[in-house]
C-alpha cells in the first residue's frame, strides 16, 4: 500500500515538474512571439507607410473620384417614357366629370388594378408613355363622356441587381428600377482603380447583353442613358484593356482608357484638357521587344501619331526664355525679384542687389531648387537603406528579438523625422572671387547675410544659441557659452558651417568667423556596424543640407 501511495505522490511531482516546464517554454516563447509580433507590427506600418508613398507618386484614374458614395446614398423616380409596367408598381390614378375617384391603386399578381364599376385594368408591360391612354380606353367602355383621367407613376417598384466584375464589392444590391447605373456601381465600391474598365461596362438579362455602357460619355459630356432595370439584371465590369498616361500642361493628368474615340494624340489633347500653350508632346512606348522608345511630336502631328497601350504622354509648352527670374533675400534695401538675362552670374546681379551698411557682400549665398531636389534624393535613399536593415536584421535569443525591436522602434521613428527635413540647397561658393563663376538659373534665391557679428551653437549642448563672435576663440570656448557638451554629445563628431556652406569637420585647427554655425552631432549606439555607419552618414548629410542636428 505504501508503494502505491509512493508511486502516486512521485507521479504527480513528476507530472507537475512537466507542467512548469512546458508553461516556462511557452511563456518564453510568448514573450519572443510578442517581441516579434511588435516588430512585425512596426515593419508592417512602416510598410504600409512605404506603399502608400509609392501610390501618392502614380497617375490617377480618370474619374477615379466618381465613386466616394454619393450616388448610392440616394434613389431616383425619373419619368421614363419606355418603362413597362411590372407586378408591384404603384398607380397614381385620378377620375373626374360624371365620376370621381382618386386612389393610389397596385398592380396585382396578374398584373391588373381594378377600379370600381369598370373592373380589372391590365397593365402588365404597358409602357409608361402608353398608360393614361390605355385606362381611359377601358374606362371609356363604360363611361361613355365626360369623364376625364390622369394616371402616373406613383412609386417604382424595388428590384435586386447583381454587380459583379471589376469592382471593389461585388454583391446583390436593392434599389429603384428607375436608379442609373451609377448608383448601384457606387453601392459595390465603385469600380477597382487598379484594372476595372470605365468603358466596358455590360448590362445582362437572361444571360444576354441588352445594354453597353461607356462612363466616359458621363465623365466628358455628362451624358447618362436611363433606362428601367428589372430583378436579376446584372451589371458586369471588364477589365481595362487599352490605356495611356497623361501629364504635363494639362488639366486633367490621368490614365485614360484608349477607344475609338480616343486614338491619336489629339484625341488625348482633347480629352486631358490640353492648356493652350502646348505646342509638343513627348511620348514613352514600350516595343514589343521590351525596348523603350521615345519620340517627341510638334501639336501639327498630333493628329497622326496612334497612340498604343501603356503609352506615356507629356504635353509640353515650347518656348524660348531669355530672362529669367531671381529672388533676392536678406540683408538689402531693393528689390525682392530681378529679372535678368540668362548666363547672368552671381557678380552681375551683385551689381543690381541695393547693399545696405549691414550688408555682407563678401558671404553672398544662393539657394537652388535642383540641388535642394538632390539632396533630398540622397538622403532619402540612405533612409530606405537603414529602413531595410532595421526591418532585416535578426537576432537568436529572446533577450536579442527585445533588443533588436526596440532598436528597430528607434530608428523607424528617427526615419519618419527624417523624412520631413527640407534640405536648403545651398551652392558652396569659397569665396567672393567666384561669384562670376556661378551662372545663375531661374527660380535661385539670393540671399544677402548681415554682418551680425554672431556665432550659432546647436545640437548636443546644453543651452544652445546664438553668441557674440570674439575674435581668436576657439570652438570650445563657444561650446562653453553654451553650457558645455550634452550627455548624448559626440565630440569627435563636430561640424562648422560656414557661411558660405562649406562645413568642416571640427580638428584643433579650424578657426572660427563670424557667422559660423556649430553642429554637435549625437552619439550613435548600434552594434550592427552598417547601421552604425548609416546612422552617421545621414546625420552628417541632414546637418550639412539643413543646418540642423536630427536628434536620434
Amino acid at each position: 500500500m505504501k508503494k502505491i501511495i509512493l508511486f502516486l505522490v512521485l507521479s504527480v511531482f513528476s507530472f507537475a515538474a512537466v507542467d512548469i516546464s512546458q508553461i516556462t517554454a511557452a511563456e518564453n516563447q510568448n514573450d519572443t512571439s510578442s517581441l516579434d509580433q511588435n516588430f512585425s507590427t512596426d515593419k508592417q506600418n512602416i510598410l504600409q507607410n512605404s506603399t502608400k508613398d509609392n501610390t501618392d507618386i502614380q497617375v490617377p484614374v480618370f474619374g477615379y473620384q466618381l465613386f466616394n458614395g454619393n450616388f448610392k446614398n440616394y434613389t431616383q423616380r425619373v419619368y421614363n417614357p419606355d418603362y413597362k409596367i411590372a407586378v408591384g408598381d404603384q398607380i397614381s390614378l385620378k377620375i373626374w366629370g360624371a365620376v370621381e375617384f382618386e386612389r393610389i391603386l397596385v398592380v396585382d399578381s396578374q398584373g391588373n388594378i381594378f377600379i370600381p364599376k369598370v373592373g380589372a385594368v391590365n397593365l402588365l408591360g404597358v409602357k409608361n408613355s402608353a398608360l393614361v391612354s390605355v385606362i381611359k380606353a377601358y374606362i371609356g367602355k363604360v363611361y361613355k363622356s365626360n369623364v376625364f383621367v390622369y394616371a402616373d407613376m406613383n412609386a417604382y417598384q424595388n428590384v435586386s441587381i447583381f454587380v459583379t466584375g471589376s469592382v471593389n464589392a461585388p454583391g446583390l444590391y436593392q434599389g429603384l428600377s428607375s436608379d442609373s447605373v451609377i448608383q448601384y456601381l457606387d453601392k459595390a465600391g465603385g469600380i477597382n482603380l487598379e484594372y476595372g474598365s470605365f468603358r466596358d461596362i455590360k448590362i445582362l438579362r437572361n444571360n444576354h447583353v441588352i445594354k453597353n455602357i461607356d462612363l466616359y460619355d458621363f465623365l466628358l459630356k455628362g451624358q447618362m442613358d436611363l433606362f428601367p432595370f428589372r430583378s436579376g439584371d446584372v451589371i458586369l465590369v471588364g477589365n481595362v484593356q487599352n490605356y495611356a498616361f497623361v501629364n504635363g500642361d494639362v488639366q486633367r493628368p490621368f490614365r485614360f482608357e484608349l477607344s475609338n474615340d480616343i486614338k491619336t494624340l489629339s484625341d488625348l489633347a482633347r480629352v486631358a484638357g490640353a492648356k493652350s500653350i502646348v505646342t509638343n508632346a513627348v511620348v514613352k512606348s514600350y516595343e514589343q521587344d521590351h525596348k523603350l522608345s521615345v519620340n517627341a511630336y510638334n501639336k501639327m502631328q498630333f493628329s497622326k501619331v496612334l497612340l498604343r497601350t501603356g503609352d506615356e504622354v507629356q504635353f509640353n509648352p515650347e518656348y524660348v526664355s531669355k530672362n529669367i527670374t531671381i529672388t533676392v533675400n536678406g540683408e538689402h534695401s531693393g528689390l525682392k525679384t530681378l529679372v535678368v538675362k540668362k548666363g547672368t552670374t552671381l557678380e552681375d546681379a551683385s551689381r543690381l542687389i541695393m547693399f545696405n551698411g549691414q550688408s555682407d557682400t563678401n558671404a553672398l549665398q544662393v539657394f537652388r531648387k535642383s540641388v535642394a531636389k538632390t539632396q533630398k534624393e540622397l538622403i532619402n535613399a540612405q533612409l530606405k537603406e537603414l529602413e531595410t536593415l532595421a526591418l532585416t536584421s535578426s537576432s537568436v535569443t529572446s533577450q536579442g528579438a527585445a533588443i533588436r525591436a526596440e532598436q528597430a522602434k528607434l530608428i523607424l521613428e528617427f526615419i519618419q523625422r527624417a523624412k520631413q527635413v527640407e534640405p536648403k540647397g545651398q551652392i558652396v561658393i569659397n569665396n567672393p572671387k567666384s561669384y562670376k563663376s556661378v551662372i545663375l538659373e531661374d527660380g535661385d534665391v539670393v540671399n544677402v547675410p548681415s554682418k551680425n557679428n554672431l556665432v550659432i551653437v546647436q545640437g548636443e549642448v546644453s543651452l544652445p544659441g546664438a553668441f557674440v563672435y570674439n575674435k581668436g576663440e576657439n570652438l570650445k570656448y563657444y561650446i562653453d557659452l553654451a553650457g558645455g557638451y550634452g550627455e548624448r554629445a559626440d565630440t569627435s563628431k563636430i561640424l562648422v558651417i560656414r557661411n558660405n556652406g562649406k562645413a568642416e569637420k571640427y580638428n584643433g585647427g579650424v578657426s572660427m568667423h563670424p557667422g559660423d554655425s556649430i553642429l554637435v552631432l549625437p552619439k550613435v549606439e548600434s552594434e550592427n556596424l552598417q547601421i552604425f555607419s548609416m546612422l552617421t552618414q545621414i546625420l552628417y548629410q541632414v546637418a550639412v543640407a539643413t543646418n540642423v542636428v536630427l536628434n536620434l
